[in-house]
């Protein structure tokens, strides 16, 4: 990560089914470099369901939009030469590209098979509840359109320890695959139980060739598209192990800088603390716990206490293992995850990831670009635009907090000797307020205004570096020299 870099996430969940993402991320590379974006995280780039999957539904990793299976060449996005020249126009501007990676599961089998399971408790996947049975999954994967290319692994199902659907008696229901060695993975999350099982056909690596076919592909897909990282799926559901040699083995082959992050969707610190040590501090993870302050702060203001916004979240405790971010795809309306926080705060919580010294921010693509589907988001790109040119120009060095009230919190950038000017944050998620903090006596009898506009105020930095900040109702300003 670049000194002050922002990560973007380059997509939302309805994205219209054109197969056009790519081409508008390739049009859109100098604009991102000139905003002072440093890396874009792009959506799964392999064959998925069907073209109007987000690519959550993986079918086939090797097929990057470059057979025709499951109904077309293209993914939701577009075809492997669009991807590629994206990604080489991206790297052109100096841009980083993180690529999101479904290893949980596999969807849209091709063929059938009939093995031995028993259903589980949906609540309780430890309790059986029915006696073991022959069912038939669709667990066979030929990948006939690929022909080989690539790799000539099949999945079958014994690579396989749950799946979600009898056809022979067409029941729905969890059920854990029979056979040696077989069982949940035991270093996953605990919700209901053992939350191995999250949808589809679950992966086993225990499997030997499971392993080692998804360590070749790694390598392989890192090869094919240059990607400079990787944004792992659903971590919680996968042996922790298996997700540290993973990363292990990228860096191995592609350098210490190869960037890692994790979706660990879980607001449980102990847990997520236990998962970072697990896998020894080798990925960053989402800052999910911050996430939900911001979106409890902005349904619920007047009872939120914004002197606690920062505690009890990865930033505070492991300030160089978190990615912070305001929203994404998972937490948008109509969602699954649904917890999108609401527009009137979208500025403060963004002032909050963009203008802090820790963290890695992520900016969604429908907080700048606006969605579609229900309830769309309404984009915020001129709010966005300046705080991340305050991040670059401003946010530097040493930082002072001012978290002592329940509404009204504040803190100071004091910049270094490469970025010198610094800047003064307050916010409130009430009522108007004020609050004096100290800039530094470098700055004594200089001016300072605020630069997003909400106030019109000048405050004037006394001998000791002193200033009386003012912020107005439910607002964010933050103050720089007005020279």
């Amino acid at each position: 990560m670049s000194l002050n870099g922002i990560m973007m996430q380059y997509f939302e969940w309805y994205l219209e089914d054109d197969g056009r993402l790519w081409k508008k991320l390739k049009d859109d590379a100098n604009h991102l470099k000139e905003l002072g974006i440093t890396a874009i995280w792009i959506p799964p780039c392999m064959k998925a369901t069907s073209t109007n999957d987000t690519g959550y539904g993986i079918y086939d990793l090797y097929d990057l939009g470059e057979f025709d299976q499951k109904g077309s060449i293209r993914t939701k996005y577009g075809t492997k030469e669009e991807l590629l020249e994206a990604i080489n126009v991206l790297h052109d501007n100096n841009i980083k590209v993180y690529a999101d990676i479904v290893l949980n599961h596999k969807a849209a089998a091709d063929e059938t098979q009939r093995f031995m399971a028993v259903e589980v408790d949906p609540m309780d996947r430890n309790k059986e509840v029915s006696e073991p049975y022959e069912i038939e999954g669709w667990t066979k994967f030929n990948f006939e359109g690929r022909n080989n290319k690539y790799s000539d692994f099949k999945w079958s199902w014994e690579h396989f320890n749950g799946t979600d659907y009898n056809q022979e008696t067409e029941k729905s229901a969890i059920y854990l695959i029979l056979g040696e060695n077989k069982d949940w993975a035991q270093d996953v999350a605990e919700e209901f139980g053992n939350y191995d099982y999250l949808m589809f056909t679950n992966i086993d690596y225990k499997h030997p060739d499971v392993y080692k076919s998804t360590m070749d592909w790694i390598i392989w897909f890192i090869n094919e598209t240059k990607v400079d990282g990787i944004r792992i799926d659903a971590i919680k559901h996968i042996n922790d192990w298996f997700i540290k040699d993973l990363v292990l083995k990228s860096r191995a082959d592609f350098g210490e800088e190869f960037y890692a992050v994790g979706e660990y969707w879980s607001v449980e610190m102990p847990t997520i603390e236990s998962y970072l040590s697990e896998v020894d501090y080798q990925l960053d993870v989402f800052d999910v716990p911050l996430h939900f302050k911001f979106h409890a702060a902005s349904y619920d203001a007047s009872n939120f206490d914004m002197g606690q916004l920062f505690n009890d979240t990865i930033v505070s405790k492991y300030p160089l293992n978190a990615v912070t971010f305001v929203d994404n795809h998972d937490s948008q309306p109509n969602q699954s995850l649904e917890s999108h926080v609401k527009q009137w705060f979208k500025p403060l919580a963004y002032a909050s990831i963009l203008l802090r010294k820790d963290g890695y921010p992520c900016i969604f693509y429908g907080d700048y670009y606006g969605t579609r589907g229900e309830n769309k988001i309404r984009p915020l790109p001129d709010m966005l635009d300046k705080l991340i040119k305050l991040r670059m120009n401003h946010a530097y060095g040493i930082q002072e907090d001012y978290l002592d009230h329940k509404h009204v919190i504040g803190w100071v950038r004091l910049g270094d000797k490469e970025n010198p000017k610094g800047c003064s944050v307050i916010m409130t998620s009430t009522e108007a307020g004020e609050k004096t903090m100290n800039v530094g006596e470098m700055h004594k009898g200089e001016i300072w205004i605020d630069a997003l506009g909400h106030t019109d105020a000048e405050v004037e930095i006394d001998e000791k570096g002193n200033g009386k900040f003012i912020v107005s109702d439910g607002s964010v300003s933050v103050y720089i020299c007005k020279d």
